[in-house]
């Protein structure tokens, strides 16, 4: 153990404290999110289609921030469940769009309750929580831009 104060302790690095939130919130998530019959990633693709149906891959995964390898085996488990429909695009071949089912529609409302469970699991009020997002949201702003400078510097 060290007396010194150079930065290095893990319960200094912010970086843990959301690394371990993250994985908190999985943990909370789980329960909710297999009696729906999704995993995190999956919910999280639902969400966006909930917001706007019919995306391509693209779409979505630039909306995630995930790639398409990560996305496309995601998807393919999604449509396996009958949740959503891959359909090339009639405009670009290259392209496959991602629609819901009836059935990924009606998961919606099974899921209406999981916002509130989650808020309530946190202990804050919604206002705080917005609050929260907010700065979240803005820290991984700067930090992508952080990083893509960084690229660029290397390049």
């Amino acid at each position: 153990m060290t007396d010194r104060n150079d930065g290095l302790n893990l319960s200094d690095q912010l970086c843990f404290a959301v690394y371990s939130a993250a994985h908190a919130f999985n943990r909370v998530y789980k329960p909710h999110l297999e009696r729906l019959g999704l995993t995190y990633p999956q919910y999280l693709v639902m969400l966006v289609l909930w917001e706007h149906d019919d995306q391509t891959v693209k779409a979505i995964g630039e909306r995630l921030a995930l790639d398409s390898g990560t996305l496309t085996p995601l998807l393919k488990r999604l449509e396996a469940a009958g949740t959503v429909r891959r359909l090339r695009d009639p405009a670009d071949e290259r392209s496959v769009r991602i629609s819901l089912t009836d059935q990924g529609r009606q998961l919606r409302d099974k899921a209406r309750g999981l916002p509130i469970a989650m808020a309530c699991a946190m202990g804050r009020d919604l206002p705080e929580i917005a609050r929260l997002k907010n700065e979240l949201a803005a820290l991984r702003d700067a930090l992508d831009a952080a990083a893509r400078e960084a690229a660029e510097e290397t390049a």
